[in-house]
């Protein structure tokens, strides 16, 4: 299975070295809807992890609502490669 392909995608480094991103997602039910998720990334070590995060969903008619914290599965990684 193919992963989902994001819309737009921004990132910039903060003064204390983290990573401010933010992606933009088509809806999964709805294409012209969107799923906004703001991060902030941390570097420790080699690896980098995840120490805030927003996600916002955009219906197609422009109304914006807060989207719950997902929770990751007990054992699984939390940390990602971030690209500089």
């Amino acid at each position: 299975m193919e992963g989902q392909k994001f819309k737009a995608r921004f990132s910039t480094r903060l003064p204390n070295g983290d990573f401010l991103g933010i992606t933009v997602w088509p809806g999964k039910s709805d294409p012209n809807a969107e799923v906004l998720t703001v991060q902030v990334r941390h570097q420790t070590g080699q690896d980098w992890e995840t120490v805030g995060k927003l996600a916002v969903y955009r219906t197609s008619d422009g109304k914006y609502s807060l989207l719950p914290e997902r929770t990751q599965p007990a054992g699984a990684p939390k940390t990602e490669a971030v690209a500089q």
